[in-house]
């Protein structure tokens, strides 16, 4: 685990002097006066999932402003609909905004409007999600990664029932293709060890579905047939153990998770979570809003960006794919905390104060 907080510390440091380096050079990008100023545009899939507003919009605005004092942001949430999420990017198309940072509600449906911005010569980059269309830069986490860490964990917490025992799956959006690289890296681990007895894709990554799929599970099933529960990310997670609550199941199956939501982590706490997938905001955003600032600018994005990656198309884009974290109850201090994600005392209300004093967060 320390292995892994390192790494991810150091992917930062070195997005930090890339990004130095792009802002400090000679030319057009030297200087943020008046005739630096660019128009940016941050184009959010939904508020279903909290991070996207608590924590990548204000990370992304902030790295922005660091970088290009005179740069302005717009920013839009497209509310999980791919039609409002169009009519956005029209929006920043027509209004002539210098760069777009875009995480897609649906990775094949934006496509077009991915071609009608190059069309208009305006970079698109490509947050947490790789849409389809000439996309200028790609920006996320290893998902593949993301999907092994939960399988490997649900596993761990399954214990002798990971031979053999049966699971429920709870995958994310099949529109979104990083729910599919969760999957896969996920059955890489669970595949050939444990039965998978129901599986789910769930539309807008709602937990209500996921609810409403669990108690599916569970007519089907019987609740001593569900052995763990594969959640792709924390509300997935919160709407899978709500359904397992109001059956009355007891114990609960270990649950995995994925963004480290703080009503996730306190359920890691409480004992109703077992784990959850922590990936470092604040990189993330430092590399997507260098990308951005850099593309404004009609700069060269290899500066900031550390791999490769192809598209649909074949084409291939400069990215940044950074190391996520799997946090546990044993790790939370060690990583939430000790990276300022949260304090002890967020993490611990009053009503899990005998919670956290057990597991020595007190």
């Amino acid at each position: 685990m320390k292995a892994r907080v390192r790494d991810t510390a150091l992917a930062l440091a070195a997005v930090s002097t890339a990004v130095s380096l792009t802002a400090c050079g000679s030319g057009s990008g030297s200087t943020s006066g008046a005739g630096d100023a660019r128009k940016i545009s941050v184009l959010l899939p939904d508020s279903t999932t909290a991070r996207w507003e608590t924590q990548d919009k204000p990370l992304l605005e902030q790295r922005i402003r660091q970088l290009c004092a005179a740069c302005s942001t717009e920013h839009a949430n497209a509310k999980g609909d791919v039609a409002i999420q169009q009519e956005q990017m029209d929006s920043s198309i027509a209004d002539g905004v210098d760069a777009i940072v875009l995480t897609a509600v649906d990775a094949r449906a934006m496509g077009p409007s991915v071609g009608k911005a190059a069309a208009a010569h305006i970079p698109v980059i490509a947050y947490d999600r790789l849409v389809e269309g000439p996309i200028s830069a790609y920006v996320s986490f290893d998902g593949q990664e993301i999907g092994r860490l939960q399988g490997r964990a649900l596993l761990t917490a399954m214990g002798a029932k990971a031979h053999g025992g049966r699971i429920v799956m709870m995958n994310g959006d099949p529109g979104d293709p990083n729910a599919l690289s969760f999957k896969q890296g996920a059955l890489s681990e669970l595949r050939g060890r444990v039965a998978i007895a129901k599986e789910y894709d769930t539309p807008q990554w709602a937990p209500e579905a996921a609810n409403r799929n669990m108690s599916g599970a569970l007519s089907a099933l019987g609740a001593d047939s569900i052995d763990g529960v594969y959640a792709a990310n924390d509300g997935l997670a919160a709407g899978s153990i709500a359904a397992l609550k109001a059956d009355k199941v007891t114990p609960l199956p270990p649950v995995t998770g994925q963004d480290a939501e703080l009503a996730a982590v306190r359920r890691i706490v409480s004992g109703d979570q077992y784990m959850t997938v922590y990936k470092p905001f604040g990189p993330e955003a430092a590399a997507g809003g260098a990308m951005a600032v850099a593309a404004a600018r009609g700069q060269r994005l290899d500066g900031v960006a550390t791999r490769r990656v192809k598209t649909r198309s074949g084409a291939e884009v400069p990215a940044v794919l950074l190391t996520p974290v799997s946090v546990i109850l044993a790790t939370i201090e060690s990583t939430l905390v000790r990276d300022g994600v949260y304090t002890l005392e967020q993490i611990c209300p009053p009503s899990l104060a005998g919670d956290c004093h057990k597991a020595g967060l007190t």
